[in-house]
């Protein structure tokens, strides 16, 4: 019984990674829906529907624990397929919530009420959808108070990213944090609200400045997984190889995706 990674391209890649690395015995099935990518221009409704399938298509794999590595998926779809969809011997997890966490200073699972943290100014860049649907905002409101965020839309990242125009990528990273910056001069933290953004982390930081921590979500959810894992030993299957599957050409995307990461990829049709 695989855990399944789903993406809406290859940006869960950042996340299978370091899921691999922290739990090297875990096998995995990610599923990256290359052929409607990107998630981040597209409307909430169609966004649930296509990450429902998606979902569907991990559980015929045998995945009965689901990560959605698309912060656009967790913003937009999770709460309302955990409330009106999900099955109840199937489970769905998100990225936003463990990244929340870790901004706001608590340990895994920590749901006591709001309190003072020691970060008061966060800078948020993801997609347009992440952004408008001020999901961030509503989880960060249920952990800490005086806490002051200034959200930037990336557009047009994710597709530089995914068509491997690197170039474009950094003028557009940018374009992005000086616009930020207008609004938000002194930012005490980044968050890359984007599985795709870790890739471009070095830009971003030189953009900001040293003094700005940025936060990635790979390792952050690698660990918040295995500590899940910890409590539901059930959802853990036995060792085995990771399966890369795809809905668009399974050779363009595993070109796509061995540039993406620097090492060789071959995903499947899904």
């Amino acid at each position: 019984m695989p855990v399944g990674i789903f993406d809406s391209g290859l940006g869960g890649l950042t996340v299978h990674q370091e899921i691999v690395k922290t739990l090297p015995d875990l096998p995995l099935s990610y599923l990256g829906d290359s052929a409607h990518a990107p998630y981040g221009v597209r409307d909430a409704d169609d966004i649930f529907r296509l990450t429902c399938k998606a979902t569907e298509r991990l559980w015929d794999e045998g995945c009965d624990l689901v990560i959605l590595a698309c912060n656009t998926a967790s913003a937009v779809a999770l709460k309302r397929m955990q409330e009106t969809w999900l099955p109840k011997d199937k489970r769905v997890l998100g990225v936003f919530v463990p990244m929340i966490e870790a901004v706001t200073e608590r340990g895994w699972g920590d749901n006591s009420p709001p309190r003072e943290v020691g970060v008061k100014q966060v800078a948020l860049f993801a997609t347009p959808a992440t952004v408008a649907s001020r999901a961030f905002q509503r989880e960060l409101a249920f952990r800490a108070i005086g806490v002051d965020i200034e959200a930037q839309p990336c557009a047009g990242l994710v597709d530089a990213m995914e068509a491997n125009d690197m170039d474009l990528a950094n003028v557009l990273v940018n374009g992005h944090v000086d616009a930020l910056l207008r609004r938000m001069p002194n930012p005490q933290a980044a968050v890359l609200g984007c599985t795709h953004y870790p890739m471009m982390r070095a830009a971003f930081q030189e953009a900001l400045g040293p003094k700005v921590k940025v936060y990635l979500q790979g390792n952050i959810v690698a660990d918040s997984l295995a500590y899940y894992l910890d409590r539901h030993p059930d959802m853990k299957g036995a060792a085995g190889a990771s399966r890369f599957l795809t809905t668009g050409d399974p050779i363009n995307v595993s070109l796509a995706a061995t540039k993406f990461l620097g090492r060789p990829m071959t995903f499947e049709k899904a």
